[in-house]
């Protein structure tokens, strides 16, 4: 890679390098690619069909990995077209805009470009029409489709093909869309010389004239004549085609409600297309009222056009990828669409660090019976993120649903004892260890166990400690064992209150369960028992005693009376001089007992550890 050349001059090689180490050493950056992509455009003042082959190679990939990074950006895909007519030709150019519609294929602009490129560079009008016909079902429905319509349109009047511009007109009227009063009055003029077999189904004219047909009848023998009644077809057609006016004008009628019921929401759509910046909370909100309002409108093809739409603009958002999954999993006969949408998200949008999406992808392919996808989904998770204690107990549960409960185990035990997984992560998987054995194997005795022997590994764990407690509190008792119990509950927050390392917020949180259980359950002594323990952990610092203790070096409630004493009041920090002498950080144990990390004695900013609630 030292030798690699970008092409064009020295200078421009040197800082093609610069911006491409840039990219590499941060490849979320839009700005560093950005500036990468302008870089590799201006090489030799503009590539075109003579420049240098490095140079050609090198935009090229520039263009592949940026895309390939963010697909959804439109006017790149452009860009990228124009960039291989003038190198390479029509036919790569082509190619270029193939992969940019199946990347983003509701873009209007997109199709719009696409289809005029091949308006001018292609002679075969049925070609072009097919990709016309492709772009109206990928686009055609968007409330600012009347770019690509126009172009459509414009394709068929220069081959003044007045029948296929009448039908696609008559597609047209159909869909609330900004510009949908041009297009109708566009319609209802040219219906006017268009054939009546044109206007209508052949069942909807045959109903009109048969009820033209009948009034004429009644109006007839209402007025005593006895002669002909058929009319004339000159005076037939004269009134199928009022009649058939009136019918577009019901239509258009239908189309104007339907579009001013959208515009409530198209109107507050500020950004329709897509970017790496956030969207503000307002603009969230819009998207989740216009979906809820197209799906109660019940149409599957709008619904789903507006997902699409908004995942354009909400790429990042993974809210919106489990909505669209959970909504298209409710209609029938979509498991490959649940599947497309699932896969589009992992792959491209949502990132590894955050796994929701991935993790409700893995239970869908074990609904449909792929526990091997599902178990290989856990495992590129756990790749990536190493130690992910959500990740790690939904694979030991598919384990446990596939293969039984000691498969399950055999997870827990694997990870704990990978060196991959750091403290805070064993901890939680040690409990729900525990949760295994006494939830599903009905064994209290053997969870206990658990807990026991692994408690002095993980004092400073709060899914532990809570875990541990909660399953001491929640064992079913009788009158005669309520007592044993009440030990177990009692030596458990004992451990909790003197022997962890938790922060005292988490003590006190610890301690009101155990104040609950106490007054519940406790004996006729709890009285006392509950009000020294309200008196320790709710009353002020000077009658604290445990956390008095907890605060000295010699853990004795008196040596931190002393120094409260000598500072006015505060408990102070117990200061040894040998342990300063020796590059200790004397405030290491009164941060400990605040929960907060202290900082080394170097002076550098401590590394904050992941907590995993």
């Amino acid at each position: 890679m030292a030798d690699f050349s970008f092409g064009g001059s020295d200078e421009e090689n040197a800082e093609l390098k610069k911006l491409n180490a840039e990219v590499i050493e941060d490849p979320d950056s839009f700005d560093n690619w950005e500036k990468l992509v302008r870089a590799a455009e201006a090489l030799e003042g503009g590539l075109n069909r003579n420049s240098s082959p490095q140079s050609i190679a090198a935009t090229r990939d520039i263009y592949d990995r940026f895309l390939a990074k963010f697909p959804l950006l439109f006017g790149y895909w452009k860009k990228y077209a124009d960039l291989e007519f003038s190198i390479a030709g029509t036919e790569a150019a082509e190619m270029v805009y193939e992969r940019g519609v199946a990347s983003i294929t509701n873009s209007v602009d997109l199709w719009t470009n696409y289809c005029a490129f091949k308006v001018e560079t292609s002679h075969d009008s049925d070609v072009i029409r097919e990709l016309f016909e492709r772009g109206a079902n990928s686009v055609g429905l968007d409330f600012l489709a009347h770019p690509f319509w126009d172009k459509y349109l414009e394709f068929e009047e220069r081959l003044e093909a007045y029948d296929r511009i009448f039908a696609i007109l008559d597609r047209v009227v159909h869909i609330p869309m900004h510009q949908y009063a041009r297009y109708f009055e566009r319609y209802r003029q040219l219906a006017q010389s268009r054939p009546l077999t044109e206007l209508l189904p052949p069942d909807t004219l045959a109903q009109f004239r048969a009820e033209i047909e009948t009034e004429g009848a009644a109006t007839a023998q209402a007025g005593g004549q006895q002669g002909k009644v058929d009319k004339a077809e000159l005076e037939m057609e004269r009134e199928m085609r009022a009649r058939i006016d009136n019918f577009h004008l019901e239509i258009f009628a239908r189309t104007q409600t339907e579009t001013t019921k959208r515009w409530t929401y198209e109107s507050e759509v500020k950004r329709p297309y897509f970017h790496v910046t956030e969207l503000d909370e307002g603009q969230l909100v819009n998207w989740r009222k216009y979906l809820d309002f197209e799906e109660v409108e019940g149409d599957y093809l709008r619904a789903q056009f507006l997902y699409e739409r908004c995942l354009v603009t909400c790429a990042y958002y993974d809210e919106f990828w489990l909505r669209y999954a959970r909504w298209m999993l409710a209609q029938p006969g979509k498991e490959e669409e649940v599947r497309n949408v699932y896969q589009r998200a992992s792959m491209l949008y949502a990132p590894i660090s955050r796994p929701a999406v991935r993790l409700q992808y893995a239970l869908f392919e074990e609904m449909f019976g792929r526990a091997d996808v599902a178990q290989a989904i856990y495992e590129a998770i756990l790749v990536n993120l190493p130690g992910h204690v959500e990740t790690i107990v939904a694979w030991a549960h598919l384990q446990r649903r596939q293969g039984g409960l000691n498969t399950a185990i055999e997870v827990f035990k694997s990870q704990i004892d990978s060196t991959q997984c750091d403290i805070y992560a064993k901890a939680a998987l040690v409990a729900e260890w525990a949760k295994l054995l006494w939830k599903v194997k009905g064994s209290a005795e053997e969870a206990r166990q658990v807990f026991q022997k692994n408690q002095h590994w993980y004092l400073d764990s709060r899914p532990f400690w809570i875990s541990y407690l909660l399953f001491e509190i929640e064992q079913p008792t009788s009158a005669e064992t309520e007592h044993v119990q009440y030990n177990r509950i009692k030596q458990v927050h004992d451990d909790v209150r003197r022997r962890s390392h938790l922060p005292p917020m988490t003590i006190k949180d610890l301690t009101h369960y155990y104040q609950v259980y106490l007054l519940e359950r406790g004996f006729k002594d709890v009285a006392k028992e509950y009000l020294t323990l309200d008196r320790e952990v709710n009353g002020p610092f000077s009658v604290q005693s445990v956390n008095k203790a907890r605060l000295a070096e010699d853990n004795k409630e008196a040596s931190t009376n002393r120094r409260m004493m000598m500072e006015n009041g505060h408990p102070g920090v117990e200061v040894d001089e040998a342990a300063i002498r020796k590059g200790e950080n004397p405030y290491t144990k009164y941060y400990q007992q605040q929960g907060e990390q202290p900082a080394p004695a170097n002076g550098q900013a401590p590394v904050t550890p992941i907590h995993y609630q």
